[in-house]
């Protein structure tokens, strides 16, 4: 089935869970004023539809291959690539100093998920790179913006990010490769790194790797990573590729699934050591590379709305058209979209993918006020709420993505099992992006030790209270329409509040119990603060359909933001005895090895 960019939900979202119009009012998104917004995620969407979505299923079938040493990718990839960037899309958040259009994160985040939704595998590229043209922008040194920048903005040149090692996945105190001084500024990098998103192709005729690698006298652990950029061509002073630097692609992973994503083994050194320039302070590489790190966790949290768009759009299309069964009251085959069980797994599908991308954009939202709002102060709390939600946005967004890519093979039945209908590839593909960027389980961790205690704890307080507001407004509400949504979102936030008064506590007390229960709690802060984004486009929608807009899409949303608050939400009670009570269970397992 044929992808079709759903433009006007994501900009209902973007205004009315994300801000867009307050902050085209304050002046924050004056450069998305008089419908610049609508006119560039409209060519967004049309190039996303007509170029990169039909080479999906193509990409999947041939895959990225390793042949005599070269990455061969599948048919149309390279030229639909090529177009893509010479439509300037690389550049759509990045520094105009450096040929960027500096438009909002916000914005850049909305095209983000029509790319991905289009082919997953074919937009792995492009986001990699976009963390790279983030962190060498935030951490190069001048020499080394004006030598890449410009090349990697436009598109012309791609980024990688090099952290894991056969032996160091997510510990990068385990890291290995080394990095030599040169004594002319430059450094010699040695060993390998996998797992890495595009480290070869023929797409572009160069391709910047940032390397973590360790100097000869840095001190153990991750206070001695240093990071470096270490291109596959060196580039001459005026600018033109030089030789083949000494890296190559030793091996493709054979994966579940982005088939058409060539994950590479990258080897640097082989011939005396892997040309390198230092990005940032020497041992302070982590720190740089987590400005990359952090781009890319939203970005992948975006990948687990569009892979559940997709694999929604494509059950949809299948429940109206398959006949089975009769439903109630009918005299002959019914399409199963008519029968209850069905319609529960499209609403399932759908509200959890609207809640997931209002999420996505509301951090999105929150990352534009650290860097546009003028105001220290108010940059300070938009850096917090960036911080609080990225980790909620990237696991509870991936989560889903995968449970709703799974009930999409279940509406399909026995087709969809198979890999002629393509229900299979969306559930394939969305596998990996719980793994992605830092597992789920990090992300709670995070969500947990690092980000709860900001400003004391205030700053949940304050998005705590936050969507208790959204609840109220949607339980004052006296329409059928309505349902119990905003009671039922209220108990949710009731449960948010206890829960997250109990992990304040429990940190530094019984920080195993406060672990043990990270995951649980994430999912709890993402039912109510995403119900909570729901309700208020619910209102929003309300407030449109009262005004006389007869747009049939506004029942929609209402009955959306209904289902998740009484059929999604109304879980937060159990995920709160998870949190306060499972620990204990949780600790007393595996004590003994044997086990």
């Amino acid at each position: 089935m044929t992808y079709r960019a759903p433009v006007e939900d994501i900009l209902f979202a973007m205004r009315h869970a994300a801000g867009l119009e307050r902050g085209i009012e304050s002046g924050l998104y004056a450069d998305l004023a008089d419908g610049a917004a609508e006119a560039v995620l409209e060519e967004a969407a049309k190039f996303a539809e007509a170029r990169i979505a039909p080479l999906n299923r193509t990409g999947d079938r041939e895959m990225a291959r390793l042949v005599d040493g070269r990455v061969v990718m599948p048919e149309g990839f390279a030229e639909t690539y090529r177009d893509w960037a010479a439509g300037g899309w690389l550049g759509v958040a990045a520094a105009p100093e450096f040929g960027g259009q500096g438009l909002p994160v916000l914005l850049n985040i909305a095209c983000t998920e029509m790319w991905n939704a289009a082919n997953l595998a074919f937009a792995l590229n492009p986001l990699l790179t976009m963390g790279a043209i983030e962190a060498l922008t935030a951490h190069g040194s001048d020499t080394l913006k004006a030598t890449y920048l410009e090349k990697m903005i436009a598109g012309e040149w791609t980024g990688t990010m090099n952290l894991t090692e056969p032996a160091a996945g997510s510990d990068l105190n385990l890291l290995t490769a080394r990095a030599e001084p040169a004594g002319d500024g430059s450094y010699r990098i040695f060993g390998s790194k996998i797992f890495i998103t595009y480290g070869d192709h023929e797409m572009t005729e160069n391709i910047v790797h940032l390397v973590l690698a360790r100097l000869p006298d840095a001190p153990p652990g991750t206070r001695g990573i240093s990071l470096f950029l270490v291109p596959k061509f060196l580039v001459n002073a005026d600018g033109s590729l030089g030789a083949r630097n000494d890296l190559r692609c030793h091996a493709l992973e054979h994966k579940l699934g982005i088939h058409a994503s060539p994950t590479a083994t990258m080897i640097y050194g082989d011939r005396g050591g892997a040309i390198g320039w230092l990005v940032g302070e020497e041992n302070k590489g982590l720190a740089c590379m987590f400005t990359m790190m952090n781009n890319a966790r939203l970005a992948v949290g975006v990948q687990g709305v569009a892979v559940a768009e997709r694999a929604y759009q494509q059950a949809l299309g299948y429940a109206r058209e398959r006949r089975q069964g009769r439903a109630t009251g009918a005299s002959a085959a019914s399409p199963i979209i008519a029968h209850p069980d069905v319609k529960r797994m499209l609403l399932e599908m759908r509200a959890k993918t609207a809640a997931a991308r209002a999420l996505c954009l509301a951090t999105a939202a929150a990352l534009d006020r650290h860097h546009r709002a003028g105001d220290a102060e108010a940059e300070r709390i938009a850096h917090e709420e960036a911080s609080l939600l990225t980790p909620i946005a990237k696991a509870f967004s991936t989560d889903i993505g995968i449970e709703v890519a799974s009930l999409g093979v279940q509406i399909h039945g026995g087709m969809g099992f198979v890999e002629e209908t393509g229900a299979a590839q969306h559930y394939r593909d969305a596998r990996i992006l719980p793994i992605y960027e830092g597992t789920n389980g990090i992300q709670a961790i995070d969500l947990v030790t690092r980000k709860l205690p900001l400003s004391g704890g205030a700053r949940v307080a304050a998005m705590i209270a936050e969507c208790r507001r959204s609840a109220e407004a949607a339980a004052a509400v006296n329409e059928p329409g309505f349902g119990r949504m905003g009671a039922r979102l209220g108990e949710a936030v009731d449960a948010l509040e206890r829960a997250t008064r109990f992990m304040l506590d429990n940190l530094k007390a019984r920080p195993d119990t406060a672990l043990a229960g990270a995951t649980p709690y994430l999912r709890l802060f993402a039912l109510a603060a995403g119900g909570a984004r729901l309700a208020d486009q619910a209102l929003a929608a309300r407030a449109a359909l009262a005004a006389g807009e007869t747009d049939p899409r506004h029942a929609r949303r209402i009955g959306d933001a209904r289902f998740f608050a009484e059929n999604v939400a109304s879980g937060a009670g159990g995920l709160e005895i998870a949190v306060l009570e499972g620990g204990e269970a949780v600790n007393a397992a595996f004590q003994d090895a044997a086990e």
